[in-house]
């Protein structure tokens, strides 16, 4: 039988940020539980990578500030870069609601002491970016801070360092049940053997829930899909683009450089109409919606084509209150969660690490109330409130 102080369940991005965070502090007997025969094949491969501070609620405030610091230093702590480039985010208003809504992330990012968020008027943002079309715009705000990482680079970089510590990977294993002993978890079975362990973590992402049944717990994390649209080789567009949102319908854009060839551009748009599901393949007619909409926003991309093998569709891990699952089980001792992201999983991750580190190793942790990311605030109508979502 293998054994392990620690199992982490789901080798993405947020399970190695977990290992790498509790090698850090010193413990190393982990072992990550690995579905597949490599990393990043979920959601954390098929990722936008923007990271962000502009948010309404103040948790996600927190999180992203935590995680986008580390970021900035991710090199000096891991031996490994992620990417990380301060090219800004700049979210775009049409109406007074917007206005209203961005001055309370300004609002609420200033309580958390963070005073870099910019509110631009109609020509500040045309000045910002000069192929906007603005006629309908009546406002935006912007941080220089947020911007891009390389998601896989980051899932490699904490794992590298936690291996390096000694944390241990098991491929092509997947979780089929648990066992309890004095009504804490004991084990853990997989279709590679069974695990002793005192503490397990539900890092699974997308499929979190069919992990938690297992051991009798109902988590309310459900799959949804968002395609991403790629553009072949596209050069009309600034060198030092911000990720720009798009608040009256969602649509948002990068530009993607590539080695070796010239920079294209990566589109989304939450479609409203998207059903829950595991379906991660791209349907053809996305594109079609999605670039009426990116034409109309950036007339430039009319000349645009779309790179088709390039396109790819990957999952959110959706809760209720579009917040994460962070802390211990309430009747499972020993389970802990690191679950519904709702999209922010990468951007998150390092805070999700140190989050969850901190409360294996300490039973709390000084970086946020993670009561108020508990399991049970549904059960209990405290739901959390979050606006700036894509």
């Amino acid at each position: 039988m293998t054994t392990a102080d620690v199992v982490i369940i789901g080798g993405g991005v947020v399970g190695a940020s977990i290992a790498h965070h509790l090698a850090h502090a010193g413990c190393t007997d982990v072992l990550i539980v690995e579905r597949g025969s490599q990393q990043g094949l979920g959601s954390t491969g098929k990722a936008t990578g923007g990271v962000r501070a502009q948010f309404g609620s103040a948790i996600n405030v927190r999180m992203s500030r935590y995680s986008i610091e580390m970021y900035s230093r991710f090199a000096d702590e891991t031996g490994h870069a992620c990417g990380y480039d301060p090219v800004g985010y700049l979210f775009l208003a049409t109406n007074d609601d917007h206005i209203a809504a961005l001055q309370a992330m300004r609002d609420r990012s200033l309580a958390d002491g963070t005073n870099d968020v910019m509110l631009l008027s109609t020509a500040d943002v045309a000045t910002l970016l000069p192929q906007l079309r603005t006629s309908d715009i009546v406002g935006g705000s912007f941080r220089q801070a947020d911007g891009l990482i390389a998601p896989l680079e980051v899932m490699r970089g904490f794992t590298d360092a936690a291996l390096r510590r000694g944390v241990q990977i098991m491929y092509d294993a997947s979780v089929t049940g648990f066992e309890l002993a004095g009504g804490r978890i004991s084990t853990v079975q997989t279709t590679r053997g069974t695990i002793a362990t005192r503490v397990v973590v539900n890092a699974a992402g997308a499929w979190a829930a069919e992990v938690a049944r297992l051991a009798s717990v109902e988590l309310p994390v459900t799959p949804l899909r968002r395609q991403l649209v790629a553009t072949q080789p596209f050069a009309h567009l600034p060198d030092r683009m911000p990720m720009v949102i798009d608040m009256a319908t969602g649509f948002h854009f990068r530009r993607v450089t590539h080695s070796g060839s010239a920079p294209s551009v990566l589109m989304g748009w939450p479609d409203p109409a998207e059903p829950e599901s595991f379906v991660t393949e791209v349907d053809a007619s996305f594109a079609d919606g999605l670039m009426q909409r990116a034409v109309h926003r950036v007339p430039c991309l009319r000349e645009a084509t779309v790179d088709v093998p390039r396109c790819r569709a990957g999952l959110y891990e959706m809760t209720p209150d579009h917040h994460a699952i962070l802390g211990e089980s309430a009747t499972v001792p020993g389970l802990f969660f690191a679950n519904g992201f709702s999209g922010h999983g990468v951007m998150h991750a390092p805070a999700t690490g140190r989050i969850t580190s901190d409360l294996i190793l300490h039973g709390r942790t000084e970086l946020l109330d993670v009561g108020l990311l508990a399991l049970e605030r549904f059960e209990h109508g405290r739901a959390l409130a979050e606006n700036a979502l894509l």
